[in-house]
Formats: structure tokens, sequence, C-alpha cells
């Protein structure tokens, strides 16, 4: 027997007002989902590893250029060539004729074949000593010494190439001080210790301070600046890594905020005589500058994001817009920025007409990037107007992307009061400058090495 069963209609009213409610969450979190899946993953800097799960990686903002893999015509080969001046030579003669086994022995040689095999000797430390001679003054009979160089100090100290090579191998080639250790060990022979490496690295970076200092000024005087940051840990802590760098220097520091207050106490005044380069962090959007340029690479990737998983005919629409604005830049000459192309105008007038779409239906993501691009409008194509200034902030990713390397293989700095992470970030400075230069790494930091430690004020 069927049982009734009554309700009221105000609790039924009440159930289908949170079923209409669930309805909505569902669907929002379909969109999330979606989202989630694809566009972004932990290759940007704004997404953490942790989200790439169940991610499809397989989007990419990449376009097939039309070209066959590998090296293209006129492409210059780095052939290895052969020694007119080989350290050896090992002459192979002919004992006796193959045909008819007469001693060759005696014979001169009418012509010869050779090939170079190229190797690395056993290295092994050079020990140079330093002899004070006293000699007695014939006159007075005062005692005279000799004067040790000033950089010696010790009975036995170490060199600017080990301290150069201590510094290369932990900032550049981002090896962990155990391995620093091992490495000295069974390559020279030397048997130095972490406490060894940790002073070496300490007294690279407090040579470095002038120079850093250099850059740090050179960079708020530049025309052109792009600037990011990072996270890390130190000493377990949340930690930041901020950068600021053109096409000839990089500037690296490390601090404990990823706020403005960075910018503040590094560049009090801000960059007001540069075109500052960012994305759209809101510490960044602060910088007071003679003109912004948002990186189009990182609206690029929201916008794919949108297009692929929310099927927004919009944000496909002004993906090809940026697009089409970078392909115009790429073919532009410095006499297209005194007399601007139609193609400018009708590029910003499109934008303007995308920007007035009525999103209220819009996903909510979608939307307030919509609002985030509205507000900044003025920083979308800057690039179009000045030669020098580029249409993303890829060379700043690049810049502070080797934190996120370091950290990954030597794990988190240690240091007291992040002071590890405040010389990474001078050392590193350094050796990234020294590449945009055409300078060689390794020499630069023997030049480092053998300066003298100028004491602070």
């Amino acid at each position: 027997m069927t049982e009734m069963i009554t309700i009221l209609r105000s609790e039924y009213e009440q159930m289908q007002q949170e079923l209409t409610a669930l309805r909505k969450l569902i669907e929002q979190l379909q969109a999330e989902i979606a989202l989630l899946k694809g566009g972004k993953d932990s290759r940007t800097s704004s997404t953490s590893p942790s989200h790439d799960l169940g991610r499809s990686n397989k989007i990419s903002l990449r376009v097939s250029s039309g070209k066959k893999s590998g090296g293209q015509l006129g492409h210059k080969g780095c052939t290895h060539l052969l020694s007119d001046t080989p350290d050896e030579i090992i002459d192979h003669h002919p004992l006796a004729c193959a045909h008819c086994g007469c001693s060759l022995q005696n014979v001169d040689s009418s012509s010869f074949a050779s090939r170079q095999l190229v190797d690395i000797p056993p290295t092994a430390p050079i020990y140079i000593e330093h002899r004070s001679h006293v000699k007695l003054c014939p006159l007075c009979g005062i005692k005279n010494c000799g004067l040790f160089p000033e950089r010696i100090q010790a009975p036995i100290q170490y060199g600017a190439g080990v301290e150069a090579m201590v510094g290369y191998l932990s900032v550049y080639q981002v090896l962990p001080y155990k391995r620093i250790t091992e490495l000295f060990n069974d390559f020279f022979g030397l048997r130095l210790s972490e406490g060894s490496v940790d002073n070496f690295l300490d007294r690279l970076a407090q040579k470095a301070t002038p120079a850093y200092e250099a850059i740090q000024t050179e960079i708020q005087q530049s025309l052109v600046v792009g600037s990011d940051e990072t996270g890390c840990r130190v000493n377990g802590k949340k930690h930041w890594f901020h950068v600021w760098q053109n096409n000839l220097l990089t500037f690296i520091v490390s601090f404990a905020s990823r706020g403005h207050k960075v910018i503040e106490e590094y560049f009090p005044g801000n960059f007001i005589h540069s075109f500052y380069i960012s994305d759209c962090w809101a510490s960044q959007l602060k910088v007071k500058a003679l003109a912004h340029q948002l990186c189009l690479a990182h609206l690029l990737r929201e916008l794919s994001n949108f297009a692929t998983n929310l099927n927004s005919q919009w944000s496909a629409n002004m993906k090809d817009l940026f697009l089409r604005a970078i392909e115009l830049k790429n073919n532009m000459t410095v006499e297209d920025y005194q007399n601007p192309p139609q193609e400018v105008a009708q590029i910003n007038e499109e934008l303007d007409q995308q920007l007035k779409v009525d999103y209220s239906k819009f996903h909510q993501k979608e939307q307030a990037f919509i609002k985030r691009l509205i507000k900044h409008r003025q920083s979308i194509f800057t690039f179009l107007n000045y030669p020098n200034v580029p249409p993303d902030n890829n060379a700043s990713e690049r810049a502070i992307r080797n934190v996120k390397v370091k950290t990954k293989v030597s794990g988190q700095f240690r240091n007291e009061d992040g002071k590890g992470a405040d010389r990474y970030a001078k050392i590193r400075s350094i050796i990234d400058t020294t590449i945009k230069n055409g300078q060689d790494i390794y020499t630069t930091l023997v030049c480092l090495a053998n300066c003298k430690i100028v004491k602070e004020n």
C-alpha cells in the first residue's frame, strides 16, 4: 500500500530554491574545472605546480612558422675545427709493406693524414708560496721585511680562482653545497668544507656590492624596464625574489614581501623616465612610470583558456587581435613609429570596439578579465607607438626563472636573516648582466674575487 507523503507549500518552495541554487553552483564548478584543466599551468608565472593535476598541457600559444624542424638555411654551424698547434703529436708509421712484406722502418714518409683527439688532462691545484724576506739595513741595522700582497692574510688560503669557481657552481650552475665540495674533491683533489663554500659566497657577494649598486642606478635611468617576481622559501618561510631588467642589465633582489614596498625601497620615485613592462599584479601597476605596457603573453594565455574551455568567441577574437598586433610590431620599421601606418589605428579601433561588448552574461572570470583590460586600456598597445618597447614581459620571466631552478635543485635558502638569498641575488645579477654584455662568466667572477671588500660606512 502506497503511503502518502505530504509537505507544506513553504517547505516545497524552499526545496525548489535550494535545488535552483545547487544547479547554479554545479554550473559554476563545471566552468571552474574546465578552466583549471587547460590553458594555464605551472609553466606560467602565476600558477603553482600543485594545480597541474588533471590538466592537459598540450595547449600552446605558438603557431606553426611553416619552416622545417632543425637548422635553417643560412644558419652558421659550430663545427669543432682542428687545432693548428696541437699540444702533443703521436706518429703512427707502417712497419712493413702490406703487399710484399718489405720493412719500411728506414723509409721516409711521403705524406700523412691527421686526426685529432680533444681531451681534458687531469687537473691539480697549484700551490703558490709567497715569501717575505728579511733584510738588515747596512747603515742603521734596522730589520726590513718584504710585504705580502694585501689579499694574502693567512699561512694558507684559497685563491681567486677557487672563490670564483664556487660562485659559478653555486649561483650559475645551481649546485648545492655538498655537491660543490664533492666536485672539488673529485676533480681537483681539494677537500673544501661546506663552511668554506659558504664563506666564499659571502665574500664574493660583498665584493659584488659596488657593481650591484651601479646596476641598480643604471636600471632606474633606463628607457625600458621590465619587472617580475616569484616566490621561494627562506628558512621555511615564504619569501620573494624581484627582478628589474633591460636588454643589458639585470637587477635581482630578495625581499620578504611581494607588495609595492620593495619597489619604493629600492627605487624611490619609481621609473618616471621609463616605459615599464609587467603583468597585471597590483603592486606593479602602481609603479609611477612614463608609460606602462602589459605583458601580452600573460593576457594571451588567459584568452586561450577562455576560448578553449568556455567556448568564448569574444576571447577567440581578442586573441586574434593581439596576435595581429604582435605581428604588426615585428614588421614595423623605425620610420613607421614616426609616421604610424594605418594598421596601427585600425588595431586600436578594433580593441575599443571589443571592449564595448556586453559581458554581463559572460563567466565571472572572463568578466573580471575584461574589466581589467578596460581599466588599463592605455597600457595594452604601448609597444605599437615606441620601437624599444616589447609586447611581452618574457625577458623578465627568463631573468627570474633561475630562482625556481635553484630552489628545485638546491632546496630553500637557509642562511640566517635571509643572507643566503640576498647574496644569491647580488651574484646572479652580476652573472646575468655579464651574459647580456657578451662577456665570459668565469673570467668576470675571477676579477670580482680579486677585488677588495668595500666596507660600508
